[in-house]
């Protein structure tokens, strides 16, 4: 699932592929971009925002993307095949002289004047791999509305920027609290820690290729996707339900042992759900 740290990895490989460079082929495959044409444009940089990539170009233009459950970006030398979906998936092409980027299965991709990024990413709390990474006004967000669970405040991007369904089930995790125990209810000691613990998760893996919050090979995650596999802790059976974000029901994980708080009647046999 493309989180924080997955995206900072997706624009860092496409800021190498083509920042600096003249575009020479540009194929934007989505309706509303039929007709637009970035050919001869020179790419200033491609950032990170949040779950969100910022591909800006020469002529003050910006080409916004999110990549949501499924989406990728690709980048291929030119001439090898290309090997991230069907054809009928691709949604953007962006090619230079040495590379070509080929974005497959984009739900978002629009193109914005650089100075309207506001209208995409302006909504975004403070970001978890930004340089406007503020944890006492990610906290305050968070603690806002005190009777909502924890687990959906994670996920709500206007509080703070990266955090996705598995950093979600890892933190409570790792804070002993369940995704569905009140914000309020979260012990100010534990509160205090939560946005350096959250940071700390997120730089440590956005230079890995396989995410990490146990620092144990082959061990990769305390409880998310483990269920019915025992915790790593204290080897109870890890469970699974689902839990909303305010957009859709998502599989959240936790160890009925380590965290505390309230939590929904799930069999600890239910299989986990790939996603």
């Amino acid at each position: 699932m493309p989180e924080g740290d997955t995206v900072w990895q997706t624009a860092s490989r496409l800021h190498n592929a083509l920042a600096g460079k003249v575009l020479t082929r540009s194929d934007l495959r989505v309706p509303r971009l039929a007709t637009a044409d970035l050919t001869g444009r020179t790419v200033l940089d491609v950032t990170a925002r949040g779950k969100h990539l910022l591909t800006r170009v020469e002529g003050g233009l910006t080409l916004h993307s999110h990549l949501r459950m499924d989406g990728s970006w690709k980048v291929y030398a030119n001439g090898r095949r290309w090997s991230g979906g069907p054809g009928h998936q691709i949604r953007a092409i962006l090619g230079n002289a040495d590379r070509t980027a080929v974005g497959y299965r984009l739900p978002v991709l629009e193109l914005l004047r650089t100075a309207d990024e506001h209208r995409a990413v302006g909504h975004l709390g403070p970001d978890l791999l930004g340089p406007d990474w503020d944890p006492d006004r990610a906290l305050a967000h968070l603690l806002q509305d005190p009777a909502r669970p924890l687990g959906e405040a994670l996920l709500d991007q206007r509080n703070l920027a990266g955090i996705g369904n598995v950093y979600k089930s890892e933190l409570c995790f790792l804070l002993g609290v369940t995704p569905w125990l009140p914000v309020g209810d979260l012990p100010a000691e534990r509160a205090a820690q939560l946005p350096a613990l959250a940071k700390k998760l997120l730089e440590t893996n956005r230079d890995r290729p396989i995410r990490s919050t146990t620092g144990r090979r082959g061990q990769d995650l305390f409880v998310y996707g483990r269920a019915p596999r025992p915790c790593l802790r204290c080897h109870t059976s890890v469970r699974v339900a689902d839990q909303g974000d305010g957009s859709r029901e998502r599989p959240t994980y936790w160890c009925p042992a380590c965290q505390r708080g309230p939590a929904p009647a799930a069999s600890p046999t239910r299989r986990s759900r790939a996603h």
